[in-house]
């Protein structure tokens, strides 16, 4: 067979795919057969050297196990292929097209190769997709898009990828790479599959995997693991994690990164899916993963501010804001307190004098050890940063006898620092006071409580 013949026709970078197959079904040798003028000149931009004809694919493209599966199906299944990808390490974008070539050997099968690479995404290349994926993928960015309860639509999202895939197990796992930790933002279940959840594995160890994947997946958009062939590949090259999905009774999985902004989110993937679509599979969920990445990394912005405007940043404490919020719900009726619950004020006797003699510093670092302190005792409950050294506390189903032992463990724990000493006030409510009234009451006692303190150590008292 002439090759070169056949790509003279190509203007476009094209080359010819020959891919070795043996009698148990496996492929082997994947090679670059023959290439046209302008593959050859891309070949001597790209890597300085001449390109010569029959070498081994990954002397000249990266080396990607999606890739040769895509040759396969063209070569051997007579599958026309496109497909249009991100190539995340080298932050390129990558165009490509393979048609099937009638072969004249046995054991060869070769497939046309058109490909082409630029530094900036096409969109109206993202967008060319099968109607079944577009309306997939476009289903999912309209429930995302739409969303007043966020981890309720990621739940349905994760159901409907479940479904395209036919897995038994389907998840999106959030990371967080500094703090070492995977929490499971949504996962759906095949009815009946046996399949437990990923949090059953969760700990430092699956976080040592998860670390893994990354590497495994290198410079493709996803890992694709459909049969046993495959499996035997991973546990070459990743055989903590081989065991780890073997162990777990998983036959094949289907996993891409979420990436966005150049940060690693986190990862979907599947688990035991229908392996007669791969290539459909794959198409939708390349550019679900785009949408979705988006949304989770919106949604973790939120959380963060989320957290920042209700939470006091010296203290650690819930702040000012967050306390008339809930007093605000408590009126309104939209949060009911367990009753009897208490409020509770206290402030510190003695943070002027050490701004004053020792500087801010030293009261920042004061009030630090107060927070640390309150949270200790009312570990079980709300504690807000009413503003300076005022803290307001609110107990649910308080105990008075229970509240007392704790306000001694309080005093104990100031009377033992020469800083200062808590003043406290408490109002219990089991009856017709309402929270104002209450936060009232307690302020008021919290004041009699400091004033009292002073009248037994007048010499404590600072201007």
């Amino acid at each position: 067979m002439d090759l070169d013949s056949i790509l003279s026709v190509y203007k476009s970078k094209t080359c010819i795919i020959s891919v070795e197959r043996f009698p148990d079904g496996k492929y082997g040798n994947i090679r670059i057969a023959a290439g046209n003028k302008a593959h050859c000149d891309d070949m001597m931009n790209v890597m300085h050297r001449p390109f010569i004809p029959d070498s081994p694919y990954e002397e000249y493209l990266p080396q990607n196990k999606n890739f040769e599966d895509f040759c396969c199906r063209c070569a051997f299944m007579g599958q026309p292929l496109h497909s249009y990808v991100s190539l995340p390490q080298m932050g390129l974008w990558l165009n490509m097209f393979l048609l099937p070539l009638e072969s004249d050997k046995e054991n060869i099968g070769y497939c046309i190769y058109s490909y082409d690479v630029t530094q900036e995404v096409d969109a109206e290349q993202r967008a060319t997709l099968s109607a079944d994926t577009s309306a997939a993928v476009l289903q999912t960015c309209i429930k995302l898009h739409g969303a007043d309860n966020t981890r309720r639509t990621f739940q349905e999202v994760i159901e409907d990828i479940r479904s395209i895939c036919d897995s038994n197990y389907c998840c999106i796992l959030l990371i967080d790479e500094e703090e070492r930790r995977c929490t499971t933002l949504c996962e759906a279940f095949r009815v009946n599959a046996p399949i437990n959840s990923i949090d059953n594995y969760n700990n430092d160890a699956f976080y040592d995997i998860v670390e893994t994947w990354k590497d495994t997946i290198g410079d493709s958009t996803c890992i694709i693991i459909k049969d046993k062939e495959d499996m035997e590949w991973l546990r070459s090259v990743n055989p903590v994690w081989h065991k780890s999905l073997t162990e777990s009774g998983a036959k094949s999985i289907v996993m891409f990164p979420l990436n966005h902004n150049g940060k690693l989110l986190g990862y979907m993937f599947a688990s035991d899916f229908n392996v007669d679509n791969t290539v459909k599979i794959k198409e939708t969920l390349e550019l679900s993963t785009f949408f979705i990445a988006s949304e989770i990394d919106n949604f973790q912005l939120l959380q963060r501010l989320e957290v920042l405007s209700s939470m006091d940043m010296l203290t650690s404490v819930k702040n000012r804001n967050a306390m008339n919020n809930v007093v605000d719900e408590i009126k309104a009726g939209k949060k009911t307190m367990n009753a009897p619950y208490a409020v509770l004020f206290t402030d510190l006797n003695g943070l002027k004098k050490v701004n004053d003699v020792e500087g801010h510093s030293a009261g920042d670092l004061l009030l630090k050890k107060v927070a640390d302190m309150l949270q200790c005792v009312f570990f079980d409950s709300e504690i807000y940063r009413a503003g300076g050294d005022e803290f307001m506390i609110l107990v649910e189903q308080a105990d008075k006898a229970e509240i007392e032992l704790r306000l001694e463990r309080l005093r104990n724990y100031s009377e033992n620092e020469d800083e200062g000493h808590f003043a406290v006030g408490v109002c219990f409510v089991d009856g017709d006071i309402d929270i104002l009234n209450a936060m009232r009451i307690a302020d008021e006692r919290m004041y009699d409580d400091k004033k009292e303190y002073y009248r037994r150590h007048p010499e404590r008292k600072y201007r």
